[in-house]
């Protein structure tokens, strides 16, 4: 693969993976305008988001198999083509019931770029470039956190709130003719794999089984809460805690976002003297710290505003660096499968995220301790079952090297 086409092939998968945290993000700021224009209150609209998290967490479930039966673009088309409809009923709506409705539909379309996404650098890329494409992938997951805050803090006092939904609509529009035109087919429909419920069950079932593949997707599903906790509690943190705007709110998240990007040229450069194994472990431990550091310190009021920026920025980075190396982990040992692979890592993260977000809604803006709590337990979580995961992995190994020493 030419170097020219490596980069193009980058950036078209670097659209379809931005389209759920431009989707996410980007309303974040227009919560109190939404709450007022529909009768209700932030925590109310708050549902709308983890209503989106949990379409996205089943809508990937369905799309795996379609994806490993079917090809990739097909499913693909269709999912981005519901995504453009139900934006056009965000927009529209005039209950908080609706738009937590259509939140939902939007994900459950939006959800097939990611799989699809995942899925399709498996197929093109080789097994070693893995983790350093995902590690590129996540800069542009740390891009879009870094403006869609902004855009829609500007959008939402310039047009009110629901022009963000016009936007997200024609970025849909445009990742749709991108993947048309420009996106190449990266896995033939195969006729000879079942759709029936019993086929594909086993098929989830050996993916699941996988030792390498369930230790680092939940590991890293598991620390991956702590960003979503941080993406449903930042407005409650940072405008009712510590009182910002609008516009102030956007340029604080965004600032946080730039741990992303940092994570991201860091894990590239570490790829190249390090295994993603040592990466995820020395990571793991180190977040684990920095989140016990924040809830002792959150409990104590030793941050303000600066200190509590200052630490949700470390732990982020360090989900950042995670996280690409958990992913190219757990889709390693797989090719045929690989849709169901990508489905089942992605309903993980955003299944257990959406967990995490609805837990945050429940607690008002009166401290940071229910952040910090959350992100500390999450990072426990995470290093535990690494830990155990890893073990299990060792004696898989050594069982498999006995067996065949015996033969």
């Amino acid at each position: 693969m030419t170097k020219k086409r490596y980069v193009f092939l980058v950036l078209i998968l670097g659209f379809l993976i931005a389209l759920s945290p431009f989707s996410i993000d980007m309303y974040l700021p227009a919560f109190a305008d939404i709450a007022q224009s529909l009768h209700t209150v932030s925590a109310r609209v708050d549902l709308s988001l983890s209503s989106y998290f949990i379409g996205l967490a089943f809508g990937q479930l369905l799309y795996g198999p379609l994806m490993d039966r079917f090809g990739r673009k097909v499913p693909l088309y269709f999912g981005l083509s519901l995504y453009i409809v139900a934006s056009v009923g965000c927009f529209l709506s005039r209950s908080v019931d609706m738009l937590i409705a259509m939140r939902l539909f939007q994900a459950l379309g939006g959800c097939a770029a990611q799989v699809a996404c995942i899925a399709m650098v498996r197929d093109l890329f080789p097994v070693g470039d893995i983790a350093k494409v995902y590690a590129l992938l996540f800069l542009v997951l740390g891009a879009s956190p870094l403006l869609a805050p902004t855009a829609g803090s500007y959008l939402t006092l310039a047009f009110g709130w629901r022009s963000v939904f016009i936007v997200l609509l024609t970025i849909a529009v445009l990742v749709l003719l991108a993947s048309l035109f420009a996106l190449p087919e990266s896995y033939k429909p195969d006729k000879t794999y079942s759709l029936k419920p019993r086929a594909i069950t086993a098929n989830f079932i050996g993916v699941i089984r996988n030792a390498q593949f369930y230790t680092y997707a939940i590991s890293g599903s598991v620390a991956f809460c702590g960003l979503f906790a941080y993406v449903a509690g930042a407005p409650l943190v940072f405008m009712d805690v510590f009182g910002l705007d609008k516009r102030q709110f956007g340029w604080v998240f965004a600032g946080v976002a730039v741990g992303f990007i940092g994570a991201g040229q860091v894990n590239t450069q570490l790829l190249k003297r390090f295994k993603s194994e040592q990466i995820v472990g020395v990571s793991a431990v180190i977040q684990f710290v920095l989140a016990v550091i924040f809830v002792v310190g959150a409990i104590n009021g030793w941050f303000g505003l600066a200190g509590t920026i200052a630490m949700v920025f470390l732990i982020l980075f360090f989900v950042g660096l995670i996280n690409p190396n958990t992913s190219a982990l757990s889709m390693a040992p797989f090719s045929r499968n690989a849709g169901i692979a990508s489905a089942l890592l992605g309903s993980m993260q955003l299944g257990l995220g959406s967990v995490s977000s609805s837990v945050m809604s429940v607690f008002s803006g009166k401290s940071a301790v229910p952040l910090a709590a959350i992100m500390a337990v999450a990072m426990l979580l995470s290093l535990v079952i690494l830990l155990i995961g890893r073990r299990n992995i060792k004696n898989k190994v050594e069982a498999d090297s006995a067996a065949i020493a015996a033969h």
